[in-house]
């Protein structure tokens, strides 16, 4: 009787597994059939959201789900390098909740620093791999979740308006998540020649809840910061990069770039 050979399912980790758009990440990818790993505070608080995007999600794909209760700067180098260990990809959804404590409270630099802990877990994973291993070892796709505020600093971006320079450096220097969305943007950017890793910066325009349909996607912002009527659910965004995860052609046609969503009208 001949062999069978099952399909590889690819694991990804996921770190802001409860927020608003990384539950819908973990959602999307479970239904993919991928085994997913998510870092979350609270196992309950994610299983909870699962289902109430899809009712009993939880226990249909549990046999795919691992979650490390913890939050994510928690964690000690070597848990960081077990998290990392053996995840063909990386998603962070990583963001500050829109509470005072959230906004001015620690961690301030969060998106940044978990950014850079990731990053060097994921390294020393592949530093570790020898011999004829090595030598088909791939680079792990790193998807970081940022915001149509933060500029490409490739220099790609048309030139803000003078309002929004303005409005921007109020925003850098009075909100601390938009500079440490900036900061984490300008970290991954410098990993350009990195041998373990590949990345991408996905920068979502007006954020809105909804369920997954079209999207369209732009090198650079195509209206104004202030004032546009364009919008992207949060599920397209997830979508954007569960298809990145899944498919290489499009992994490879954003790769080392800052894309901007929109939903498709």
């Amino acid at each position: 009787m001949a062999a069978v050979i099952k399909p590889v399912i690819s694991k990804t980790l996921v770190v802001g597994a409860t927020g608003a758009t990384g539950k819908h990440v973990v959602l999307q990818l479970l239904q993919q059939k991928q085994h997913v790993h998510a870092i979350a505070r609270s196992k309950q608080r994610l299983l909870d959201s699962l289902n109430e995007i899809a009712p009993n999600s939880s226990s249909e794909f549990s046999d795919h789900l691992e979650v490390t209760e913890a939050a994510v700067l928690d964690l000690s180098a070597d848990d960081m390098k077990k998290a990392t260990k053996g995840c063909g990809a990386v998603v962070s959804c990583l963001g500050h909740n829109l509470t005072f404590q959230g906004v001015y409270g620690k961690p301030r630099s969060l998106v940044t620093d978990a950014t850079k802990r990731l990053c060097e877990a994921i390294d020393a994973n592949h530093s570790e791999i020898s011999g004829e291993s090595k030598t088909k070892d791939s680079k792990t796709k790193f998807i970081l979740m940022g915001t149509v505020a933060v500029s490409n600093p490739a220099g790609g971006d048309d030139k803000r308006s003078l309002g929004e320079r303005i409005v921007l450096f109020l925003l850098r220097y009075l909100l601390p998540p938009q500079r440490d969305n900036e900061c984490a943007v300008d970290y991954i950017f410098t990993r350009v020649e990195s041998p373990h890793l590949e990345w991408t910066v996905v920068r979502p325009t007006s954020l809105v809840d909804g369920s997954s349909s079209k999207y369209e996607l732009f090198e650079k912002p195509k209206d104004s910061l202030f004032g546009g009527d364009d919008v992207c659910t949060r599920a397209n965004v997830a979508k954007f990069m569960v298809d990145m995860v899944l498919t290489d052609n499009l992994w490879d046609s954003w790769k080392f770039k800052f894309p901007v969503i929109y939903d498709m009208n």
